[in-house]
């Protein structure tokens, strides 16, 4: 049976983005924002709120399933302190009840863990980060899902997931009911997307518009990036048949597993290969994306002139 897509926007899913990308600096170096962006941030917050925010750089990373998943499922207004006042009031027994069909593993004691963890810091956050972020940031994703709501009427759920994250593939499997997808900033170009019982939350990153014409605009840079490495382009020649898996690559051309993982990570944030979920296991494959070179030679073109 297909599943069914839900587009959601809200800036409640950015501040989430955004302090994950800042406590946990998970993928720092394949964002746009980079490294710097830490630094950028750390300038701006006083001692005070940097020391208070950093034990959640400890906890455990799965922590942000639970904070997505009642983004996701919120009943209030999509504003920050909405949210966050809604997590507060509700008593431990509502934020169990909500939380526990998704995720059948976790306990009462967990899910208050988390709530009395991160509300008080993701206000601190939303106060000294969030708030200074351009309103331009919500006009785009506003505008982005408004452009997938209108083109899921025309391409369907999966051809809609793979145009919208430029290469994951979700095919329909046994007790996937719903893809809820919305657009973030913060962590672009990379996908993130977290498995529950029945359910999947997928964010997918848009590029903000490119102030000077006469630069390369980024997306044509993680082309030029990707294809640089003589290694890489092996790999993706090697992709070129069938889907792989990690195990598969790492075996087949003799290489490291770590080295692996970081040529198909610059591969599939450049767009070039497709990402084959395979069940809720979390386990993946990858092929070559032909739309992607198309793209290439579309921005190539587009960006010199021919």
């Amino acid at each position: 049976m297909p599943y069914q897509v839900k587009i959601d926007v809200s800036p409640i899913y950015e501040m989430l983005n955004s302090f994950l990308v800042y406590v946990t600096k998970k993928w720092i170096q394949h964002l746009d924002v980079g490294p710097e962006w830490i630094l950028e941030v750390e300038g701006k917050l006083s001692s005070n709120v940097r020391a208070a925010l950093a034990p959640a750089a400890t906890w455990p990373f799965d922590d942000f399933d639970v904070l997505f998943a009642w983004a996701a499922y919120r009943n209030c207004d999509s504003e920050n302190q909405d949210f966050l006042n809604m997590l507060s009031d509700m008593s431990a027994e509502q934020l169990f009840a909500q939380i526990s069909p998704l995720l059948p593993s976790i306990t009462m004691e967990e899910s208050t863990r988390i709530r009395d963890s991160y509300v008080p810091l993701l206000r601190l956050w939303d106060e000294h980060y969030c708030k200074n972020i351009s309103e331009d940031y919500r006009t785009w994703l506003e505008e982005d899902a408004e452009e997938k709501q209108i083109l899921l009427d025309k391409m369907g759920p999966e051809l809609l997931i793979e145009y919208a994250t430029a290469g994951v593939i979700v095919e329909p499997m046994p007790g996937l009911n719903e893809v809820i997808l919305f657009p973030t900033i913060h962590n672009r170009p990379i996908n993130m997307y977290c498995f529950y019982e029945g359910m999947m939350i997928m964010q997918y990153p848009i590029d903000a518009p490119e102030e000077d014409e006469d630069q390369p605009p980024t997306c044509l840079l993680r082309f030029t990036h990707a294809l640089a490495d003589p290694e890489r382009l092996r790999l993706l020649r090697y992709v070129s048949g069938e889907p792989k898996s990690l195990a598969e690559m790492c075996e087949e051309l003799d290489k490291d597993e770590d080295m692996v993982k970081d040529q198909v990570m610059a591969l599939r944030i450049a767009g070039l290969l497709r990402t084959h979920l395979l069940g809720s296991n979390r386990k993946e494959k990858y092929s070559i994306r032909p739309d992607g070179v198309s793209e290439l030679n579309m921005f190539l073109e587009s960006y010199i002139r021919i």
